[in-house]
């Protein structure tokens, strides 16, 4: 022992097994991580699990032991994960082939099961993007075009993201998020002849509202002008005189102060005794 003692070679070769020791015995869980150790293959609890409204720093992250050569670690983000889909084929109900960039946002909630499950987070998003897709095409296929460019998007994106937890939840993951980046229709005459289709609809919509609006026009507009004739007939009967007079003065209106496009320069001569000119003839 006391030779052992005096090899500075032996004592260096022994401090450094006991740091590597040390070293792989230790666990530093940080507040953004959740560790699943495995002893023999067993599980042990959940080290740092996520719990819905934690707040930062008051984690269960830290330092943590564990058993070298026996226990097995395995990390798993605590943070919003994401899934790309890029130009994946759809058919939509109106026989429109389209091209769709997606994503999917999602937080791995039960650790344990998502080990158990698929072994690790890499793992994970190699399973869940066919799910996603999936999820997509299915949920698209029962639209049409315009739907993706309405107020129905909200609630078609929505009705994915449902179909898409219940295919990850047996992974343990829950489903945060789902957007469409964009749908566009390849390019060439699939795309020419399906703006086509919808300029026309657009017109023929935008006839049927105009020819509408014509009709409520004529409406207004008769009921109006039937009110109007029933109040002058109301008044004018109370007053014969003053229907005569309003009369001539609409015929003074019309012939003398006439300013249309189409006014010529005739003259017109009349006597002053001529019933017509009679409002002009002052009373003396």
């Amino acid at each position: 022992m006391s030779r052992f003692l005096r090899n500075p070679i032996a004592i260096a070769i022994a401090a450094a097994v006991l740091l590597v020791t040390l070293l792989s015995s230790v666990v530093i869980v940080s507040e953004t991580d959740q560790v699943v150790i495995l002893r023999l293959q067993q599980p042990l609890p959940v080290i740092n699990a996520y719990q819905k409204g934690e707040e930062f720093g008051r984690t269960h992250a830290g330092v943590y032991w564990r058993i070298p050569l026996i226990d097995r670690v395995v990390w798993v983000d605590k943070r919003v994960l994401d899934i790309d889909l890029d130009n994946q084929p759809v058919l939509s109900t109106d026989q429109l082939r389209l091209e769709v960039d997606a994503y999917a946002r999602f937080r791995v909630v039960d650790p344990l099961k998502m080990v158990i499950t698929v072994g690790s987070t890499d793992r994970l998003t190699e399973r869940l993007q066919p799910l996603f897709s999936s999820a997509l095409r299915s949920e698209l296929g029962k639209e049409p075009f315009a739907a993706l460019l309405s107020a129905e998007r909200g609630q078609v994106m929505d009705n994915i993201q449902g179909n898409l937890q219940k295919l990850a939840g047996q992974y343990g993951v829950e489903i945060v998020d789902v957007r469409i980046k964009h749908a566009d229709l390849p390019a060439g005459s699939p795309l020419d002849s399906a703006y086509d289709r919808m300029r026309t609809a657009r017109q023929q919509e935008a006839a049927t509202i105009k020819a509408q609006g014509l009709k409520d026009a004529q409406i207004i507009r008769a009921t109006a002008d039937a009110q109007a004739a029933q109040i002058y007939s109301e008044a004018f009967n109370k007053d014969p005189q003053f229907y005569d007079f309003w009369r001539g003065m609409q015929s003074y209106r019309n012939s003398f102060l006439y300013q249309g496009a189409d006014k010529g320069d005739t003259n017109i001569i009349l006597s002053p005794q001529n019933s017509y000119l009679k409002e002009f003839i002052g009373q003396r």
